[in-house]
């Protein structure tokens, strides 16, 4: 009788630390986004992508295309409907032989200025950059990291990551080399409607 006692107080006790352990693994694990995430939708404002999760929302500019992709954890892409380049996995990639695209993701992760620095700098490293400017700049009254650089893999380009609590949120343009001027404005202006919350 005692000896039975002894078992289920045992398996008890294995079952109570298999069920906190699994309790604290639940909380602790990783949320991960996808494509689905983001719901665009047709306003009187012009088309509005949102993304709940992430707590995103950014306008999609007049006259581009937008598409949901597999990247990182789901992203946007925005395109001018003129744009050339190469086609890989059903999007134009950089460089570009004409046009503006602009790429958007969330990385649900915390990383300060610093660290998406180094790890910038480590995806660069076989990219053949031919040169790169970072900078702190102010968006939406929020600070965000700006790298500049051109590549020999991708072309000329700007990266906007702004980074708040668990989240790494990334805007990145590539433009063809003559339209440099159109594509840059049209960012600047893309970027004003980005809202976080």
């Amino acid at each position: 009788m005692l000896k039975n006692k002894r078992n289920f107080f045992v398996l008890f006790i294995l079952f109570l630390l298999l069920f906190v352990g699994g309790v604290f693994l639940w909380q602790k694990r990783e949320i991960k986004g996808s494509p689905e995430d983001y719901v665009i939708k047709e306003t009187e404002e012009g088309k509005i992508v949102e993304n709940k999760r992430a707590g995103l929302t950014m306008k999609v500019p007049e006259g581009w295309i937008e598409k949901r992709i597999e990247f990182l954890e789901g992203s946007v892409v925005f395109d001018t409907s003129d744009i050339e380049g190469r086609w890989e996995d059903e999007m134009v990639k950089p460089p570009l032989k004409r046009g503006c695209g602009i790429e958007t993701a969330v990385v649900y992760e915390k990383m300060s200025f610093e660290e998406v620095k180094e790890e910038i700098k480590e995806i660069h490293l076989g990219l053949g950059i031919k040169s790169e400017e970072f900078e702190v700049i102010i968006i939406n009254d929020s600070q965000v990291l700006k790298n500049t650089f051109n590549s020999v893999a991708l072309g000329p380009s700007i990266a906007v990551y702004f980074t708040q609590e668990n989240k790494l949120y990334s805007f990145c343009l590539y433009w063809a080399p003559e339209d440099k001027e159109r594509c840059v404005q049209k960012f600047n202006n893309f970027l004003e409607t980005v809202s976080i919350k």
